[in-house]
């Protein structure tokens, strides 16, 4: 740019790379994250779900709270760990215990997702403007150099276009794939809240049945 020292220029285009570079791998750290968190916390279909409940319903029709407990603490995926909350909670109500496993579903598991794919929306946007800044730096600098030389060869703006071009390319390469992979975790995340819908309403219907046993034996 007209009047700016090229070692200042070198650090401002340089300054606008990193912050495409740093974009980039937060996009890639987040999206890892979530990916990691839905295959570690959900199961991998309706089959082994429905093997886990079959499971857990035996031993609680016949009334063994200990081994239904045991059996959801051994397993660290969500499904098990709210159904082991429910039998540590088995002297509430029933509706106290569902707003209890719908609250603590959102704060443990679904809010941290949320964040990171708020994350990942914030970079789908700060990734273009990014490329655009340096596009508008780019052509600042050409457009000053054109200005300040009276014979300017191509050469000496081939730099400063090459930059404006590629931040702009490389905010879009950050961006597109960002989208596609956003619409890819929408889809995965309602499969898991579905499954987990599902599996809760299958553990209610026996934990329910469970609580009129033991209030007719206190009876």
């Amino acid at each position: 740019m007209m009047g700016v020292p090229s070692w200042l220029w070198n650090a401002i285009s340089n300054s606008v790379y990193g912050m495409q570079a740093l974009d980039a791998l937060w996009a890639t750290y987040c999206v890892l994250v979530i990916f990691l968190q839905l295959s570690r916390k959900g199961f991998r279909n309706d089959q082994k779900q429905d093997e886990f409940l079959d499971e857990l319903e035996k031993s609680l029709l016949q009334g063994d709270i200990q081994s239904a407990e045991a059996l959801c603490e051994s397993d660290r995926r969500a499904l098990p760990q709210l159904c082991r909350l429910a039998l540590a909670n088995i002297q509430f109500d029933i509706s106290k215990v569902q707003d209890l496993l719908m609250e603590r579903f959102q704060r443990d598991i679904l809010t941290d997702i949320e964040n990171k794919i708020n994350w990942i929306n914030n970079v789908i946007k700060t990734a273009p403007m990014l490329g655009l800044l340096g596009t508008v730096l780019g052509m600042m600098a050409a457009f000053g150099k054109l200005a300040s030389v009276k014979n300017v060869e191509p050469a000496m703006l081939a730099n400063d276009i090459a930059f404006a071009l590629i931040t702009t390319a490389v905010g879009l390469f950050i961006c597109i794939p960002c989208l596609l992979v956003i619409a890819k975790i929408g889809i995965s995340l309602r499969n898991f809240e579905s499954m987990i819908t599902v599996g809760l309403n299958r553990f209610l219907d026996v934990f329910a049945i469970v609580q009129k046993q033991q209030s007719a034996r206190q009876r």
